[in-house]
Formats: C-alpha cells, sequence, structure tokens
C-alpha cells in the first residue's frame, strides 16, 4: 500500500509573476486590486495589494483564490454549481472563506490543478480579466470564463 502521494503546486516564482501580470492589468484598466495566489490547500503564496486598493478587499482576493484552487473552478460559476438548490446556495455562501462571486480562478498547469488565483477591488468582471491575465503571464492552462 502506497501511504504517500505526490502532488504538484505553483512555485514560489509563478505565484509572483501571476500577481505582477495581475497588477500591471489592473494598471491598465485604471482600477486597484488585491491580488493572492494560493496553493490548492488555500494557503498564500504570493500577494500583492495596489496602494489605494480597499483594504478590505486583501481577505476578499484571498479568499477568492483558496475558494477557485480548492474546488478547481472559477468563483463566478458557484452559482451554477448549485443551480436551483436553494439549500446549497445557503450553506456554500454561508461558509467562512468560500466566495461564490467571480475573481477567482483555478491555476492548472497541463491540466492539474495546482493552486488559485484571486483578485478583489473592482468589478467582477474586472477581477476576473486581471486574474485571467496573471494565468496567461505564467503559461497556465486558460479556463473558459
Amino acid at each position: 500500500m502506497n501511504i504517500a502521494v505526490p502532488q504538484a503546486t505553483i512555485s514560489a516564482e509563478a505565484a509572483h509573476a501571476a500577481v505582477a501580470a495581475a497588477v500591471s492589468h489592473a494598471s491598465a484598466l485604471g482600477v486597484r486590486i488585491n491580488v493572492g495566489v494560493t496553493d490548492t490547500a488555500g494557503n498564500l503564496v504570493a500577494f500583492l495589494r495596489m496602494p489605494g486598493a480597499f483594504p478590505q478587499s486583501i481577505r476578499i482576493a484571498i479568499d477568492k483564490a483558496a475558494t477557485a484552487g480548492g474546488f478547481g473552478f472559477p468563483t463566478a460559476k458557484w452559482m451554477d454549481v448549485c443551480g436551483t438548490d436553494e439549500g446549497m446556495k445557503l450553506g456554500f455562501s454561508a461558509q467562512p472563506g468560500l466566495i461564490v462571486f467571480g475573481g477567482g480562478l483555478p491555476i492548472r498547469s497541463a491540466g492539474q490543478l495546482i493552486g488559485g488565483i484571486g483578485v478583489s477591488g473592482a468589478s467582477a468582471q474586472q477581477d476576473e480579466a486581471c486574474a485571467r491575465a496573471g494565468l496567461l503571464a505564467i503559461g497556465a492552462d486558460d479556463i473558459e470564463a
């Protein structure tokens, strides 16, 4: 019996490059964001806060990254996953740290889930565009919005 299972994770270098690219994209959009990258367990690997970004969005950005990285799909997809099940909608949205609106994307390399990136501070669409810029900058798999 094998008691250990190898698991890939995002490197510190890639995480820092992703947050830098997300901030660069935010600058081009004229918005100020917080951006975090976590591993699949939700542990913070990299974080950047633009001067003037909402301090209340720091935790939201990290939670978006952890939610997307842990579950493997964009945070914007949560309501679709729940469908018409009101119990699921209420239950999941009430879980501490679980984000059910846009701005968090899973990070995959060659199809393997290795972490998540979360952005908060602008609209959900702008947050997700900044997160996607982070993915593209490091050569991670792009995902359907």
